[in-house]
């Protein structure tokens, strides 16, 4: 919580225009890009030449789809259910895993899997669409798109390690900048056209989708590219607060997005040709150059806030038990969220760069995005449906009625993409199985491994007597075992016992465990209970956006009265080696190489509670799984 303290108090001290304005480069890059590449992706599916009444059908699609889906349900329910200021599937997860456990877990991890799927499209289609405003300025260069984007990408994530919080204070006025000239060319456009406007009654898209045909079903699949970025707003809304968000979508983002929605039907209306993409042909021929300068600015800062959101929710999946602890570095003091996960960014390159290259353009990335995001919308629905109900205790009717219509809607748009699965929509889902798959093997065998330790405990009150009576000798210093056992006596102190056959003069036994809030309190923290002489038992706690410091919690301790020297400390660490089980009710083989796998490499618990590698003794068991 004083994490969460500070960041309100600097929050309040910036003031609510800045906030908003810092919000509009790591919130709204992913959605205030969309209209790169998004009109265009829907009117290709109607024909090269679409008429007035398809035009204006799917502006009007576009506009109440952000209206519904953005405004109401993400801006305005969404960011309600929030766990302690934070949002997110996972978040939100954590806040209802005490009621119906089961299937709120596997909704949430399916759905925090599914955005990693996305979540490697939404650079590589991002960039793509914003370079390829080259070939509507100057054709000769439309060669040189492709290799341009995997150059800008590839810079990108090798820069990572750096951390971003130096380029960050640029993020917010760029992303001003790019709102404003997006509203600006899309009053151009409207000027042209100005009939473009009656696409806001939503009976044009009522009627359209009605008339549509089978058509139709492609149709929404495209439309619903123009919310991809939605569940970032829910998803970071703890790194800003719940009024920066919701004044900026107010004020700028949503008036801006649908200007230049309608600017692009506008010119439609008016004669353009949708070859080479809408956008583009909204600026002055002049002015195109800066133009895609400026895009191309705005999708790689969309990109980073995605690849921050991935490593953001990656911790959040290794604090809550999903995921095996991973190297991750702090980039900057500055801010908590200031973070980089090696392993998943170059994971995410990998897969990024592969889409670029495979597909080839934006055009063919537009039929694989959407389907893995679209089925995270709907979970969230499904979450919300419980929030309602257990949270806010809100009447069934009610319930059923708001949930019921998001559902609807989330359901229709999850049923177009599914049309897209042929066409590279199999791409999100397949990672995302992966990824759900790895969580599931993860957290059952380490919990399994738990249960196996622990069968190897010894009362405590043979323990007790040794030490009371004298029998183990006492030296000087102090031992910290770490541990994930809740017994009085876990295995990695009878390990040392019987290898040294001797006790520091001081013990901590300490178990560090995850709440299920984004953070803990200082004065609720630590709990310490004395176990026998100057033995004491250590439960700390901390919230799942927040990283272990067990060195910091033992100065904690110090500060709370227990007499023992925080310099002179030794940890002790199991080592626990997986070996193959000759039982044939165990976990199927490929399950139990997947968990060895990722057993083996995972980081070292001393990196993930930031211990001194220097103070480090690791003592080793065999265990078969």
């Amino acid at each position: 919580m004083a994490g969460r303290a500070q960041q309100s108090g600097s929050a309040g001290r910036a003031g609510l225009p800045a906030m908003s304005v810092a919000a509009l480069g790591m919130v709204f890059g992913d959605i205030g890009t969309s209209p790169l590449y998004v009109f265009k992706a829907v009117l290709d599916v109607t024909g090269s030449r679409p008429d007035g009444v398809t035009t204006l059908g799917v502006l009007s699609l576009i506009v109440w789809t952000l209206v519904v889906v953005t405004t109401l349900k993400y801006v305005g329910l969404a960011m309600t259910a929030d766990n302690e200021g934070e949002g997110g599937v996972l978040a939100l997860m954590s806040l209802l895993v005490g009621r119906a456990r089961t299937i709120i877990v596997f909704l949430g991890l399916f759905g925090a899997a599914l955005i990693y799927g996305d979540g490697a499209i939404t650079p590589a289609i991002s960039v793509l669409s914003a370079l390829e405003g080259t070939s509507v300025a100057a054709p000769a260069l439309r060669q040189y798109v492709l290799p341009a984007a995997v150059v800008i990408l590839l810079a990108l994530f090798a820069i990572q390690h750096r951390g971003t919080h130096r380029l960050a204070r640029w993020f917010g006025p760029v992303m001003l900048l790019w709102f404003v000239v997006i509203a600006v060319l899309g009053i151009g456009g409207i000027a042209r056209h100005p009939a473009a406007l009656a696409a806001l009654d939503p009976m044009f898209g009522l009627h359209y989708l009605a008339a549509g045909g089978s058509g139709a079903l492609l149709v929404v699949g495209g439309v619903f590219l123009s919310i991809t970025g939605a569940e970032a707003l829910y998803a970071d809304m703890g790194h800003f607060g719940k009024r920066p968000i919701r004044f900026a979508w107010s004020v700028l983002v949503f008036p801006a997005l649908v200007l230049n929605y309608a600017g692009q039907a506008a010119i439609v209306l008016a004669g353009e040709p949708i070859e080479g993409g809408t956008f583009f042909r909204l600026c002055p021929p002049a002015l195109q150059f800066p133009l895609v300068l400026l895009a191309t600015l705005a999708t790689v800062i969309a990109s980073q806030a995605i690849i921050t959101g991935a490593f953001s929710m990656t911790r959040q999946a290794v604090q809550l038990g999903w995921l095996p602890p991973l190297r991750i570095v702090q980039t900057s003091a500055a801010g908590y969220g200031q973070i980089y996960v090696p392993s998943v960014n170059w994971l995410l390159m990998t897969a990024t760069l592969a889409l670029v290259v495979g597909f080839g353009n934006s055009g063919n990335l537009a039929a694989a995005y959407g389907i893995a995001v679209s089925a995270t919308m709907l979970i969230t629905t499904v979450l919300l449906f419980t929030a309602m109900r257990d949270l806010w205790r809100w009447p069934l009717p009610a319930a059923v009625a708001v949930a019921g219509a998001f559902a609807a809607v989330d359901g229709g748009f999850l049923a177009a993409n599914l049309a897209k699965v042929a066409q590279g929509g199999w791409v999100p889902l397949l990672m995302g199985a992966v990824i759900f798959t790895l969580m599931l093997v993860w957290h059952a065998r380490t919990m399994a491994l738990e249960e196996t330790i622990r069968r190897v405990e010894v009362p405590a009150s043979e323990i007790l007597d040794r030490v009371v009576d004298g029998r183990i000798a006492r030296v000087h210093g102090t031992a910290v075992f770490l541990t994930r056992s809740d017994a009085t006596v876990p295995p990695i102190l009878l390990w040392h016992l019987a290898a040294n056959r001797a006790l520091h003069k001081d013990v901590f036994i300490l178990d560090v465990s995850t709440a299920s809030v984004p953070y803990v309190p200082l004065e609720g923290r630590v709990a310490v209970t004395k176990i026998f002489p100057r033995v004491w038992r250590a439960r700390a706690r901390f919230g799942f956006m927040e990283r272990p410091d067990v060195p910091a919690m033992l100065q904690r301790a110090q500060a709370m009265g227990y007499a023992f020297d925080p310099d002179d400390v030794t940890y002790y660490v199991a080592f626990e080696q997986i070996v193959p089980s000759e039982n044939t009710e165990a976990m199927p083989r490929p399950a139990e190489a997947i968990f060895a796998f990722l057993h083996r490499n995972s980081a070292p618990l001393t990196d993930y509670f930031r211990v001194p590698h220097d103070k480090v003794v690791a003592i080793g068991r065999d265990f078969p799984m």
